[in-house]
């Protein structure tokens, strides 16, 4: 299962109930957080979940309600007794503007490793996550980003049988291990059916309505989308300011063929978004408005 929690739908600046844009995931005992926006650390704190699991930390963009809040959780998460190294994802730049932020948390105990992101589209694989990063249209350089759980098919205990393999190797190969008796070997494709459905989650704000951002949230179980304007006469402003309205967001829910959609990065001005949700699922019938907390355990079909 994946655990997945909105820590922060604010966008631009924090206020008293909202924190800055942030969201984590928890699987297999691994964290994995996007954005970092100012009250990451107190989301993170109010929600009870723990610093020292993180292992990811993937980044949109640098504007500084993405990213404000890193320097203050490295020093944190050095604390929780942290050794193994950290892995952060970004656009072209991560490396010098990770280190420009660290002139203020300078010595920490674990490593830092920076993958930064050229091309519109790269995959990567880290901590049994399944990373799609693919770029989308903004007024910098910004990735949306797809985290995928993929699942092995099952084991067939007939096979195994039929092929005289001892049971003492069976989880050897359903771990994807080749193995070998009495001069015999085997490979995990002569007992394991075909991958089955994994989970999918896809997160993407601050970007104008893109065909990436379709392809990539293609059949996710929950697409997590910006809407920054709730109100059906801003889509000018949202042209201007490289950003979208809850329309536009519920128009590529509805192309994706996604389950659901969670609404986020609200303007400060859109005191009450729950307000305009009846629009938008005109456009895409099982779509919500986010919320500081807001939580969900996604599980894999029977």
């Amino acid at each position: 299962m994946l655990d997945v929690c909105l820590l922060g739908t604010s966008g631009m600046l924090p206020l008293p109930d909202r924190w800055l844009t942030a969201l984590m995931t928890r699987y297999n005992g691994s964290s994995l957080l996007i954005d970092c926006g100012e009250g990451t650390q107190i989301a993170i704190k109010e929600k009870g979940w723990s610093f020292n699991p993180i292992d990811v930390i993937c980044f949109t963009h640098y504007h500084a309600d993405h990213i404000s809040g890193l320097p203050g959780l490295l020093l944190t998460i050095g604390n929780s007794d942290r050794t193994e190294p950290l892995t952060l994802i970004g656009p072209k730049g991560l490396s010098r503007v990770v280190s420009a932020l660290r002139v203020i948390a300078p010595e920490l105990p674990y490593d830092i490793e920076c993958i930064e992101l050229s091309n519109p589209q790269e995959h990567i694989s880290v901590k049994g996550y399944e990373i799609e990063a693919f770029k989308v249209q903004h007024a910098v350089t910004c990735y949306g980003y797809s985290i995928n759980i993929p699942r092995i098919g099952k084991f067939d205990v007939n096979k195994a049988r039929e092929l005289n393999i001892p049971q003492n190797m069976w989880n050897k190969l359903q771990h994807g291990n080749v193995v070998e008796a009495d001069g015999v070997v085997y490979t995990p494709d002569m007992v394991m059916g075909a991958a089955r459905k994994g989970l999918k989650v896809t997160y993407c704000t601050d970007s104008r309505p893109v065909k990436s951002i379709v392809d990539n949230a293609m059949g996710a179980d929950l697409f997590i989308c910006e809407g920054m304007y709730g109100e059906d006469d801003k889509e000018s402003k949202a042209k201007e300011n490289k950003h979208m309205t809850f329309a536009e967001a519920a128009k590529l829910a509805k192309d994706a063929d996604v389950k659901e959609l969670w609404l986020t990065h609200f303007s400060p001005a859109l005191v009450r978004p729950a307000e305009h949700i009846d629009g938008v699922r005109k456009i895409f019938d099982n779509a919500s408005v986010g919320f500081d907390g807001r939580t969900v355990e996604l599980v894999f079909e029977d």
